[in-house]
């Protein structure tokens, strides 16, 4: 088994990787807060820890993975209010756009993912143990953890309480011991949900949700907690001394974040306006390129979002499906091919998931299944396929991906397949203006002919 080195945020340095068990790794992914469509920037931690959870999948027996999803917070409560509509029936359709939109960029489902609005109980139970414990205490209907009680509190994010309270927007509020406390729970009026609770009708607050939940289903110490770079503080920071006050021992083995996203040169945010959607991106570029182009950079560097990456991106996966072509025909890969446990894209993504390392592997074995004769081609297409499978890539027939549409206005295949019918017909009977018609007609659309002695072929082009 190749060794797994993964930069723990913690520690600040790459760590070879100890599994609490070998025989059940547990690894938990912050998900999304469902109240509207997600953007480029929380695909990237659902992209990146994909590729982990296939790895670890690799390399040990059994792997859970949760990734939860936030139902029950402010600005789900205010958008269902604008909206007119039922909290239930917000969450439900954005949590479905959210599941389609990930299954589009060929995301795996995680083993588990617990709700919030499910798991109110355990939240309950782990604040009344901080509370027991001296970690947390009651106000003005609130329940709010006592930062001050836990002394090494700042150790993800490397910070000092004071400078915490200057760079963090804290709320001032008299009921809190210190401006640093955070909020466990806090009351609900008439016209919010909530849930009784030993400090009155109210609801969670954010932090408490992931560490229930994470201690209700993956245990009171986990191997492996991702996330975004902008979770590490607070959120991060506070999962850290809910878990560790509530059970007396560690919580999380290994942090890992992935960085932000900029688009053309501009952090992304959506204070300036600059995010881009998932759905609306996958209106024009089919899910693998997003995939990719998440992929083309480290997941903890910051990774320039544009036009020109996401083009660079189709080019390049249309250059590895023209390989599995082969001469015009789809090559048969080899069967039960798997990759040796020293492969180089092995070997990459377990040092630290290094996905571009592994892409330019990729690269090499496509140039050598274009350079080789029928013989050693079945070998190495399943080699490319096995690879890029450990990545998500490549998972569409070479045909099919160069048939598949990137818009709501594409024609559809058997539109396209009666023109070129039409156009077979025209050319047999010597119209070839109208041959050159149909052709220039397809152009337009988006729609490359290729003729062929086993007759003509068609892809579109972005």
């Amino acid at each position: 088994m190749p060794t797994l080195t993964l930069h723990n945020t913690l520690s600040g340095r790459k760590e070879i990787f100890t599994p609490i068990d070998p025989e059940r790794i547990t690894l938990y992914v912050c998900g999304p807060t469902v109240y509207n469509y997600v953007h480029i920037g929380n695909a990237r931690p659902v992209v990146a820890f994909d590729v982990l959870f296939r790895l670890l999948q690799r390399l040990y027996p059994q792997v859970v993975y949760a990734r939860n999803i936030t139902d029950i917070d402010d600005k789900i409560i205010n958008a269902a209010r604008d909206n007119g509509e039922p909290i239930s029936a917000l969450t439900a359709r954005f949590t479905e756009a959210f599941e389609q939109d990930m299954a589009a960029l060929n995301a795996l489902p995680p083993t588990l993912t617990p709700h919030a609005t499910e798991h109110v109980g355990d939240m309950i139970g782990m604040i009344e143990t901080l509370v027991e414990k001296g970690h947390a205490y009651a106000a003005e209907g609130h329940a709010l953890f006592d930062v001050q009680s836990m002394p090494d509190y700042g150790r993800l994010s490397k910070r000092s309480l004071d400078d915490m309270l200057a760079g963090a927007r804290v709320e001032v509020a008299p009921y809190k011991k210190y401006p640093g406390d955070f909020v466990l729970w806090k009351p609900s009026s008439d016209d919010q949900p909530g849930w009784e609770s030993p400090w009155g009708r109210g609801r969670p607050g954010w932090h408490i949700e992931c560490s229930a939940m994470i201690a209700r289903h993956l245990g009171p110490l986990i191997d492996i907690h991702g996330g975004g770079q902008d979770l590490i503080f607070p959120h991060h920071e506070n999962e850290i001394a809910q878990g560790c006050c509530a059970h007396g021992t560690d919580y999380v083995r290994y942090w890992l974040h992935n960085g932000y996203i900029n688009i053309d040169g501009e952090k992304m945010s959506k204070s300036l306006g600059n995010f881009r959607l998932v759905r609306e991106l996958l209106k024009v570029y089919p899910g693998e390129v997003l995939r990719f182009a998440l992929l083309s950079a480290h997941y903890r560097s910051p990774l320039n979002f544009s036009e020109e990456v996401l083009q660079q991106a189709r080019s390049t996966l249309d250059s590895l499906y023209y390989a599995l072509l082969g001469r015009g025909e789809q090559v048969t890969p080899q069967a039960g091919y798997r990759l040796a446990e020293d492969h180089p894209v092995n070997l990459a993504l377990c040092d630290d998931l290094n996905t571009p390392e592994a892409i330019s592997e990729l690269h090499r074995i496509a140039a050598a299944l274009n350079k080789a004769d029928d013989t050693d081609k079945p070998a190495l297409k399943a080699e490319l396929l096995a690879a890029a499978d450990l990545l998500g890539l490549l998972t569409h027939e070479p045909s099919a991906w160069f048939q598949q549409g990137s818009g709501d206005n594409d024609l559809g295949s058997e539109d396209i397949d009666a023109l070129i019918t039409e156009r077979a017909e025209a050319k047999k009977a010597r119209d070839f203006a109208r041959a050159d018609a149909i052709r220039q007609q397809l152009d337009e659309a988006g729609i490359v002919l290729e003729d062929t002695r086993e007759g003509t072929r068609w892809s579109r082009k972005m």
